[in-house]
């Protein structure tokens, strides 16, 4: 039998494509595909599960935030109402002199530092003050208008940040039990960077997910939002639920932080905040996804 034509042989291949294409494994591969990339895309719904994520970021939070308050309370005198439990900042003021989140303490002392510059280097370092003011903007400002043009909740975003910050965590740990901690010079300076970098951008994941009252930082403003809550006593009320299991979240990983900071030192404590939120990291595999709005035709109106 003489060789096909090649037309004969274009048109075989073509059949032979079509017959793999129609394969009832290959349409459940690529169904499958779609199916996960569009999970991946579809926005994370706020809800219980959420919360819980939002409030073991607290947990972690206050495993380092309790370290600067006890410093603070013995060696720096500072202004009450900055948040000395907040965010990275047991790690960032005790050895830093500077906040990692806290960017009222860090707005106060750079305003200090240009008033009065010979007090640098006794109760702040403006090098430090300014990295972290620095970072902590950039975090929170390549995170959330990135989140407005990506989607602020789409899963895929959230998880990228997550890592990203978890990453930073990790490295601010590795950097401090290879080298040690020093309170100025570049390695100073990075490790200031990563942390404040990734509590800006963990300060405005939290506000996308649309849960203010959880904010995973900052608490002066959940106490005197829950104490003149006009339905405190309510049987009924989400948001001081939201606040109180907060703050009840900053204290117990505060008092956790305390005794890591005791007993096994703060680049322990960044370990194992990093360790959590890795942990959140994985948790958003598993969010619930916002239900699309079913639209329906009738009478020539969408209903």
């Amino acid at each position: 039998m003489g060789p096909q034509p090649p037309n004969s042989q274009v048109n075989s291949s073509q059949t032979s494509l079509e017959t793999v294409l129609s394969e009832p494994a290959f349409a459940e591969c690529t169904s499958f595909s779609s199916r996960t990339w569009k999970y991946l895309n579809a926005p994370v719904r706020p809800c219980g599960f959420v919360e819980l994520q939002l409030l073991v970021t607290t947990f972690c939070t206050g495993l380092q935030g309790k370290q600067s308050y006890i410093y603070l309370s013995m060696v720096v005198p500072f202004p009450d109402n900055t948040d000395a439990m907040a965010a990275t900042d047991a790690v960032s003021f005790p050895d830093f002199h500077c906040f990692a989140s806290n960017q009222t303490g860090n707005t106060v002392f750079l305003m200090l530092a240009i008033a009065l510059p010979e007090m640098n280097g006794e109760w702040f370092l403006t090098s430090n003050i300014g990295m972290a003011l620095g970072m902590f903007i950039a975090g929170a400002l390549i995170t959330g208008q990135l989140g407005h043009v990506i989607g602020r909740r789409r899963r895929l975003w959230l998880i990228f940040c997550n890592l990203i910050q978890t990453a930073m965590v990790f490295a601010t740990a590795g950097i401090q039990y290879v080298h040690g901690i020093d309170l100025e010079g570049p390695k100073t300076l990075v490790c200031i960077a990563l942390l404040a970098f990734a509590a800006g951008s963990q300060v405005v994941q939290s506000r996308s997910l649309e849960m203010t009252e959880i904010t995973t930082a900052m608490a002066t403003a959940a106490w005197l939002d829950l104490i003149i809550d006009r339905r405190i006593l309510a049987v009924e009320n989400r948001s001081r639920n939201r606040r109180a299991a907060f703050l009840a979240s900053l204290v117990l990983g505060s008092l956790a932080g305390a005794y890591m900071f005791k007993n096994v030192g703060s680049p322990a404590a960044i370990a194992v905040s990093g360790a959590g939120k890795l942990l959140v990291t994985v948790m958003f595999f598993f969010s619930p996804a916002e239900e699309e709005k079913k639209k329906t035709e009738k009478k020539g109106e969408l209903v």
